[in-house]
């Protein structure tokens, strides 16, 4: 939108010399005041914005010039000296800005600042007020421009108008002449052949004097090489001591080392030389908005050479799940015991010791914890030696690691039993606590399965000697792919036969498949930065589904992936939405980028890029890729170089992926048949809500590997492909066709309408589902249904589509329509129409009560079998359909009366648990074998069964006792809200409760992490009126800044807007015809 500004236009002959931007390109500036500029500022008659906005873009001040309480004792400052051409400041002259912030001023420099977009408008606006305010007489004259109060401007006077055209004509012509002074720049001291560039903007450090950095992200001067690193963690005192030795080597002349440090009280630091003997002292400067220390050399530090930083430091475990962190669990005999562990990705590395805490600055690392010799300590690496320092107390050293992350570095100390095994030459051992190590054996034959597997894959052995997996009694992440340290939340490592259900048993192999392709793609080849996490993650997670399929193929793993991605293109439907590759630079933002679009959307693409390229040749384009980049880093351009050097030239594969990881959301392919020619339109997919919260989608062209098969299909050739990387395209088919359907078995990430095709697509199912596979009939579910949402197509034609489901019997398109009904059923039910959702459940009873009835309350059959099963019944005791209820009160009573000895068959535990927990007696008995049960797998089903009661001061106090820790553990806390959410009584009391304990959560989780995105996202997504959309709108912006700007909050509110809009399409057409 352009801005609109006054016209009257006071002439600034002398141009912002604080601007880095061309001189042309703001020869006129003149003061205005209306409302697109929010008060005075600078407005160019050529770029036509004001100089707030302007600068926002063109001068980048970080956001630590803009600070609350560091600088509340110090006077504004304003040293512009050593640049005589800037105008100078008046200290009165200079406006406060209206968060008390205070601004140091040392010169402008060279380098670009943090471009966080607020901290240049605050900035900027510091700056050009000044400017502004110089003269008392050009405000007095300006007076008369000032807008008037229905909001114009006053009209200028000729004699005005006159003088700026004069004055326009004359400066045009000098500044054309300076542009063809070759390598000259105009400034008041005359031509210079080499432009004079702005100093550099410092903040201050915690002792008040400059620190020597503004950037978030560290400078270049100097590299790690390598980490000596010596720690003591005391389990007693739940405190930690600890020293490192960095070797450094200097790229460029300097004075400071720049690394990262995070809440740790540094006690004593020095500077070696190589060769040096003595350390010579330095002195340490704090700036803790970035988690920045800075070391200051005594002398310049000589390019080439190579330097030792010595730091002594001491800090807590940290009672988060970041850092070097401290776990409370009670062992065999029901005492306390503490466990210490790591968790580091993505940046707490820093809280444990000092670092470069940054991907591509990769080290070696040679670690020694001191222990109780009773404890195990474990590392990356494995161990070299163990010796005696004092009574009980022991030191481990670990042999230098591989060239690493600092993300990657990982150590845990704990009371820890293991088994192990030897393949290839690496030791693979599975770690727990004592009571837990008889659950560990499955896990153990996976991982080698696994780890086999990947290396004859990639044709790259793994590289350590060892490999372990830890189960962690309080593990905030699924896992943690540490190299040859894979750290793991107890319930997806440990197996155990009598209470795993089939569905615990795909879960803990689809993680270690996850962690076990990390030790390729994220440990041996990093992302440069967090902005491309997606070949960290979209890779492990394709690896994930792709290794399942090969090497356990028993447990369908594709169709779980295919949920996935119907999951993750809900999100990526939204405006709230980003690309898989985003620009990022605060933690909060880092944190965010760890969502279902960098994992799945990620992996999807790579899904339909191998089916496109073909099997062979993307397999042999990783093994380049990982080849190429192997122990160092890598940017989305170095995957595509790699592919491109298989292909030849046959296919620009970066030109074609590019359009899917730098646009964000997916496209909408309309099919229309004619004849032999089908017609084919590309537009973006894209739930539009308030005008303001979309942004165009004329400019987004995908190209697109698209996939059909036709009625024709032959075991010779049945799937046809055609690239599109056009608005639209003919296809023209040898012969006519009865029906045609475009992206075969979902491997593409494109949603299509079939436009009057959708009828024989209906007719299909009704006559001859299985003409089409199982992940067809999936697609095309989620696909009308989806269409339905965007108003393209009806949804009593989606209804339509689904009356096939009582003849069919495979688990994805079952589930599939059961999750697209249950959102339906959900939003009626909260938003009052409780006959209509009653209406709703009549339908899904209609359609799958002769498959409930069918099913055995056993854990006999395929392990497919046995997951649909659970699925059906889980569903059925939730809504009470058929009798579902009271053959699971029956089991469950007969369990509650052996005191929990009986065995219940596993997979159908969910479905006896929930309905027990109906009952006060049921739910009580249920908490009470919680806290005994050692089995991780039972009592995460008994967990969201206490979850589902109808009891609003259960819930309560469940919510609240999982926050605390007491007798269920923080971990499960995003799992409880999810599932209180979703029932009538507890879906504002999720809510309230993610108000009241908005601070606490924070603190525990940080800003941005998947744990506060998921209780955003769960909390809110019931609401469909536009009161809550206010409440929770008024919520976020009443907290931080921070807060506000979570992409997780745009994405709820979009999500609540959409709902509003899909009541306000529906509601009257379901009343007439459900």
């Amino acid at each position: 939108m352009k801005p609109t500004f006054c016209q009257t236009y006071v002439l600034y002959l002398s141009p912002p010399s604080f601007c880095s931007a061309s001189p042309a390109f703001y020869l006129f500036c003149w003061p205005c005041s209306c409302s697109t500029c929010h008060g005075w500022g600078w407005s160019c008659v050529l770029t036509g914005c004001c100089l707030c906005k302007w600068l926002r873009y063109q001068i980048q001040l970080p956001r630590n010039m803009i600070e609350n309480s560091m600088f509340e004792e110090e006077p504004d400052v304003v040293d512009l000296a050593k640049e005589p051409c800037l105008h100078p400041l008046e200290p009165d002259e200079v406006e406060y800005e209206p968060r008390s912030s205070r601004l140091l001023v040392r010169g402008l420099g060279e380098h670009e600042m943090d471009d966080d977009e607020e901290d240049y408008e605050s900035s900027a606006k510091l700056l050009g007020m000044s400017f502004i305010n110089r003269s008392s007489g050009l405000r007095n004259n300006m007076a008369g421009y000032r807008q008037s109060p229905d909001g114009s401007c006053s009209v200028p006077s000729t004699r005005t108008m006159v003088v700026c055209a004069a004055v326009f004509v004359t400066v045009i012509s000098v500044i054309m002449v300076i542009y063809l002074l070759p390598k000259c720049t105009f400034t008041k001291e005359g031509c210079h052949k080499k432009n004079r560039t702005m100093e550099l903007i410092y903040p201050l450090a915690t002792n008040g004097k400059l620190f020597p950095w503004a950037k978030m992200r560290l400078p270049s001067d100097v590299v790690p090489l390598h980490y000596d690193l010596e720690l003591q963690p005391n389990l007693t005192t739940l405190k930690f001591s600890g020293s490192v030795k960095i070797v450094v080597n200097v790229l460029q002349v300097t004075r400071k080392i720049v690394l990262h440090s995070s809440g740790l009280n540094i006690t004593k630091a020095s500077l070696t030389s190589t060769g040096g003997r003595q350390a010579k002292p330095v002195e340490l400067l704090e700036y803790p908005l970035h988690d920045q220390i800075a070391i200051m050399a005594p002398e310049a530090l000589l390019v080439g050479q190579n330097y030792t930083v010595n730091i002594e430091y001491s800090a807590n475990l940290s009672d988060t799940y970041y850092g070097f962190y401290k776990i409370s669990y009670k062992d065999e005999d029901s005492k306390q015991r503490w466990f210490a562990a790591t968790q580091f990705e993505p940046l707490a590395a820093r809280s444990a010791f000092p670092c470069f805490d940054e991907p591509a600055l990769k080290a070696t690392f040679l670690i020694k914890i001191k222990r109780d010799e009773k404890l195990t300590a474990l590392s990356n690496m494995p161990k070299k030696a163990t010796t005696p320092v004092t009574n009980g107390i022991v030191q481990d050293e670990f042999f230098v690691s591989l060239k690493m992350s600092t993300y990657l570095v990982a150590f845990v100390v704990a009371d820890l039993k293991n088994i192990s095994r030897e393949t290839n030459g690496s030791l693979v051992s599975v770690y727990a606590i004592p009571q837990h190590i008889n659950q560990v054996e499955y896990a153990l034959n996976t991982t080698v399965k696994l780890l086999e597997f990947y290396q004859k894959y990639f044709l790259i052995d793994y590289p350590l000697e060892k490999l372990d997996l830890v189960a962690i009694p309080d593990f905030q992440s699924g896992a943690m792919e540490n190299w040859g340290l894979v750290t793991f939340r107890e319930t997806t490592l440990l197996y155990d036969s009598k209470t795993s259900s089939a569905r615990d048993k795909k879960l803990i192999t689809a993680v270690i498949a996850h962690e076990l392709a990390h030790q390729w793609f994220g440990n041996l080849v990093t992302m440069e930065w967090w902005n491309d996490l997606w070949l960290n993650e979209g890779f492990a997670t394709f690896m994930e589904y792709f290794a399942m399929e090969e090497v356990f193929p028993e447990l369908h793993s594709d169709e779980d992936f295919l949920n996935l991605i119907f999951k993750a293109m809900m999100k990526d439907s939204m405006n709230s939405s980003h690309p898989v590759s985003s620009a990022v630079q605060s933690s909060e933002q880092i944190e965010e980028m760890f969502d279902a679009l960098s994992y799945i959307k990620g992996a999807s693409l790579l899904l339909m890029l191998k089916n496109y390229l073909t099997e062979d040749v993307f397999q042999a384009s990783i093994e380049v890729y990982l080849h190429n980049h192997d122990y160092g880093s890598a940017q989305s351009d170095d995957l595509w170089d790699s592919m491109n050097e298989i292909t030849n030239g046959t296919l620009d594969v970066k030109k074609l992926m590019k359009t899917w990881i730098l646009n964000k959301g997916f496209p909408l392919v309309t099919v229309v048949r004619s004849g032999r020619n089908i017609s084919i339109q590309q537009e973006k997919f894209l739930y539009r809500v308030e005008p303001e919260n979309w942004t165009s989608d004329a400019s987004y062209l995908w190209h697109i590997p698209l996939t059909y098969m036709t009625n024709r299909c032959n075991f010779t050739h049945c799937v046809n492909a055609y690239l599109l990387d056009q608005k639209s395209a003919v296809i023209e088919l040898p012969e006519e066709v009865e029906w045609i359907k475009f992206n075969v078995d979902m491997n593409g990430y494109y949603i299509v309408h079939y436009a009057e095709d959708w009828k024989t697509l209906i007719d299909l199912l009704k006559k001859n589902h299985t003409a089409l596979s199982a992940k067809d009939r999936a697609n095309l579910i989620n696909n009308i249904f989806n269409l339905a949402s965007l108003g393209k197509e009806s949804l009593e034609n989606a209804f339509e589509l689904i009356d096939y489901l009582k003849e069919e019997s495979s688990t994805a398109p079952l589930t599939q329509a059961l999750f697209q009904l249950s959102l339906i059923y959900n939003l009626l039910e909260k938003k009052g129409e409780q006959q209509l959702a009653a209406r709703v459940m009549y339908r899904i009873d209609n359609l799958l009560g002769n498959k409930i009835d069918q099913q055995h309350w056993t854990d006999n059959g395929t392990l497919s079998e046995r997951e649909l099963r659970s699925i059906l019944l889980a569903f059925a005791c939730t809504h009470d359909i058929r009798q579902c209820r009271t053959a699971a009160i029956g089991m469950f009573e007969k369990w509650m009366k052996s005191d929990g000895t009986m065995s219940l068959p596993s997979d159908l535990m969910k479905a006896i648990f929930i309905t027990g927990a109906k009952t006060n007696e049921g739910w009580e008995f249920l908490l009470k074998m919680y806290s005994s049960s050692v089995s991780e797998a039972e009592k995460s089903k008994m967990i969201e069964a206490l979850a589902s009661t109808e009891d609003v001061r259960k819930l309560i106090w469940l919510m609240h006792n999982s926050l605390e820790g007491e007798v269920i553990r923080a971990q499960e806390l995003s799992h409880i809200v999810a599932t209180v959410s979703q029932s009538l009584p507890g879906y504002l009391l999720a809510w309230d409760f993610v108000k009241e304990n908005w601070e606490k959560l924070t603190r525990k989780f940080h800003l941005g992490s998947y744990t506060i995105q998921n209780l955003i996202s769960s909390s809110t997504s019931q609401f469909a009126t536009r009161a809550h959309l206010l409440e929770v709108k008024t919520f976020f912006e009443s907290k931080s800044e921070e807060s506000s700007k979570l992409r997780c909050v745009k994405e709820a509110l979009d999500t609540i807007q959409l709902n509003i809009q899909w009541m306000e399409r529906n509601l009257a057409k379901l009343q007439k015809w459900l």
